[in-house]
């Protein structure tokens, strides 16, 4: 059976804080299902939908150390709104990344706890997408991650080289799930990360079985109080296999 992909989940030493920019950031509803978690989603939104992949910002001790492998890109319908919206964001708290971007078109900054987000001109795949344009993943094989996520959350490939691959809801609704080809490799865990799901009506376990058939592995945090599981897919990558209410 399998899962849906119904959120990002980024940690954060201030999730109020946090909350509160990208809650204005993207022109979202922020809500906390319990302390130390905000939950961002459109208005009018039912969770889970395809039309959107959620945020959840999550209270965590640990600093950022290292660049994150688990991105947002966001989205613009003009030239005009893409200066627009850089221009907003920086008066937020966020600041321009230098990462030899030159002429690129797309901004890349990081949010007041130093998360890494792109904010992409006007791209005709992202038309009337929403704010979130894709959910942006480095990795060392792009066509394999793609094998793997496509067949794990039930997303359709529509493109893949050696160097990316791009995958969208099957209801061809929401932001793109990319993943692109990068040198480094990865040393910690990842500050931001996936969150699936099973489909209603669906069980945990079976999905769960499922995963690792497609060659995700099961990660002991050692806290058997929680109502989710933590998994990895093939490139070690973590994402919380969510319960259902």
């Amino acid at each position: 059976m399998a899962m849906q992909l119904v959120q990002v989940n980024m940690k954060a030493l201030d999730e109020v804080a946090l909350g509160r920019f990208w809650a204005e950031a993207l022109g979202w509803r922020s809500s906390s299902e319990e302390p130390g978690v905000i939950n961002l989603e459109p208005e009018g939104f039912t969770w889970p939908d395809p039309a959107a992949v959620c945020v959840d910002i999550v209270i965590s001790p640990e600093p950022k150390t290292v660049p994150n492998r688990v991105r947002l890109e966001l989205s613009t319908t003009s030239v005009a709104q893409h200066a627009e919206l850089v221009a907003r964001l920086e008066d937020l708290g966020a600041t321009p990344v230098d990462i030899g971007q030159d002429d690129a078109p797309w901004r890349m900054l990081a949010d007041p706890e130093g998360n890494e987000f792109s904010v992409q001109q006007p791209l005709e795949i992202y038309r009337d997408i929403g704010p979130i344009g894709a959910v942006v993943v480095d990795c060392a094989d792009p066509q394999a991650m793609a094998r793997f996520w496509s067949a794990a959350v039930d997303w359709t490939v529509h493109e893949v080289t050696d160097d990316h691959a791009m995958l969208r809801s099957a209801k061809d609704v929401g932001p793109y799930l990319r993943f692109l080809r990068t040198p480094e490799p990865k040393v910690v865990w990842n500050r931001v990360h996936l969150d699936v799901a099973p489909f209603r009506g669906n069980d945990r376990a079976p999905g769960m079985d499922r995963l690792r058939t497609l060659g995700a592995t099961d990660i002991d945090f050692g806290d058997t109080e929680v109502s989710w599981s933590v998994m990895a897919d093939p490139e070690g990558n973590e994402f919380c296999v969510l319960g259902r209410n």
